[in-house]
Parts: structure tokens; sequence; C-alpha cells
């Protein structure tokens, strides 16, 4: 089983499996729940919760998971864990409450 650095043990067993040996992302889960799982897995490990991305870095890190990159970033947009400047040019990780790190970074 691939090592993908989460918060819990419990979240490696639910996201795993939806992973192939090679890393890559089987498929973007239909169900909610299951894919905000997905996310948050994503957003975790792929972005820093106090950097700022250009699109283009996000594309790029989204596309070393799943080729279908616009999809996940938008599911990772709407589904709030990852936020973007309204036009569309950075974007940044939101912190949730609860987790390591601390509150929610108010963005000036």
């Amino acid at each position: 089983m691939t090592s993908h650095p989460v918060a819990s043990s419990a979240s490696v067993a639910s996201v795993a499996d939806l992973f192939s040996a090679d890393g890559r992302l089987k498929a973007i889960p239909r169900r909610a729940p299951r894919r905000a799982q997905l996310l948050a897995h994503l957003a975790e490990t792929l972005f820093e919760p106090a950097r700022s991305y250009s699109e283009r870095e996000v594309n790029e890190a989204l596309l070393t998971v799943h080729d279908d990159f616009p999809a996940l970033r938008r599911y990772l947009v709407t589904g709030g864990e990852l936020s973007r400047t309204k036009d569309g040019a950075s974007y940044r990780r939101q912190q949730q409450p609860g987790s390591p790190g601390g509150a929610i970074p108010s963005v000036a």
C-alpha cells in the first residue's frame, strides 16, 4: 500500500483504495461523501495551507494524480478545500476548523 501523509490512519484506510499502486487515482468517486474524503486528502497532501498557487500550479499538482484535473479543481473549490480569487488567478488551501495548523487564516 502506498503511504499518503494524512491526518489519521483511519483516513488513510478510507482513501487508499481509491489509488492504484503507482499513486494515481483510479476514478473520481461519484458519491458526494466519498468524494469529500478524497478532496480533503488531496488538499492536505498536494497543497500547503499558507501558500498561494496559480491555476497552472494547481493543474500540474492535480495532474499528478488524475487526468481530469479540471473536475478535481472545480470539486476542490466548490467543496471548500481551495479558495479562488474572483479572477481565477490565485488559489489557496483552506484550513478546516479543528485540523492541524489552527484556525482558518484571514485573506487580506
